[in-house]
């Protein structure tokens, strides 16, 4: 992971509906879920979805395999958390043991 990986992801994910799309499939962990429920769950055309699930794809956030006529996706989890750890490595002095990625309030 380098800074230039790091903006591509962070700008995939700066656009309402591809963090949507983003926060939905890493909820489904490796499942992952067909992009015509993808956009019913959303309610976002599948054109326009489509366009948003190649940035995604591209930035390394997601991957798709095809059953069938149907492409489904998830969240590639290993790309997201070197991106997640990349974040968070300077933290907290040098102590990115003492970064929490869940709130107790949750």
């Amino acid at each position: 992971m380098n800074d230039d990986i790091a903006v591509k992801i962070l700008s995939a994910l700066a656009q309402p509906t591809r963090f949507s799309v983003f926060r939905l499939l890493i909820k489904q962990g490796k499942n992952g879920m067909p992009a015509g429920r993808i956009a019913e769950m959303l309610g976002v055309a599948q054109n326009t979805l489509s366009s948003h699930l190649n940035i995604l794809t591209n930035a390394g956030l997601i991957t798709f395999t095809r059953e069938g006529r149907i492409l489904k996706y998830k969240v590639e989890i290993e790309h997201t958390k070197l991106f997640m750890d990349y974040l968070v490595t300077d933290c907290c002095e040098g102590k990115p043991e003492l970064c929490s990625f869940s709130s107790p309030d949750r």
